[in-house]
């Protein structure tokens, strides 16, 4: 990888294994893992006012509004400082959020290197999900909410495929190998 900041951006469906991923990139990159699930998580946990707006709408598998979402996400990188670049998990999820981290009706613009796409087969998404529900007490990753999160996948961030493989930005990695063998593939892609 060169040696200019590289702003990363993990896309895939939920379960697809970017939260896997992360570290692991951030590790041997040495970028910041930045996951806007954790962050509405810790946003919620302690009550504050976007915590508290966001509760409710993350509870029903929605997601939340794109302007909310980058507000927070810039506020947290303007506290960065200093760093050879980052991995966002869980940003961009429309094509609205991808235009305005293009600065498209957004005055805050957020440089993006590459997407890294983790593609999993659809049935594989919902089995996933609940696995990782049981395994880490994530009371937020219900049947049904894994069910709507997935529909809601495939409507609104599925489409940025396409828009980031336009930019030439696009890696397409095969997620349902085993997790050594995906992050072999990112490493080899991200050093070509």
């Amino acid at each position: 990888m060169s040696t200019q900041q590289c702003n990363i951006v993990l896309l895939g469906a939920p379960g697809s294994g970017k939260g896997t991923q992360a570290p692991k990139l951030m590790e041997k990159f040495g970028l910041y893992h930045i996951s806007t699930g954790d962050m509405f998580r810790k946003e919620i946990a302690s009550q504050s006012p976007i915590g508290l707006k966001a509760k409710s709408i993350i509870e029903r598998g929605e997601l939340c509004p794109d302007d909310v979402t980058l507000d927070m996400l810039n506020s947290f990188l303007s506290k960065l400082g200093e760093c050879k670049g980052y991995i966002l998990d869980g940003v961009p999820r429309t094509l609205e959020q991808a235009h305005m981290m293009d600065g498209i009706n957004y005055d805050k613009p957020i440089s993006i290197s590459k997407v890294i796409y983790i593609k999993i087969e659809e049935e594989e998404i919902i089995k996933r999900i609940l696995k990782r529900a049981a395994e880490l007490g994530r009371t937020d990753d219900t049947p049904e909410v894994a069910k709507n999160r997935t529909a809601q996948y495939f409507k609104l961030t599925h489409p940025l495929i396409e828009y980031y493989q336009k930019q030439g930005k696009l890696i397409e990695i095969n997620g349902m190998q085993t997790i050594d063998k995906v992050f072999a593939d990112i490493c080899k892609a991200l050093d070509s």
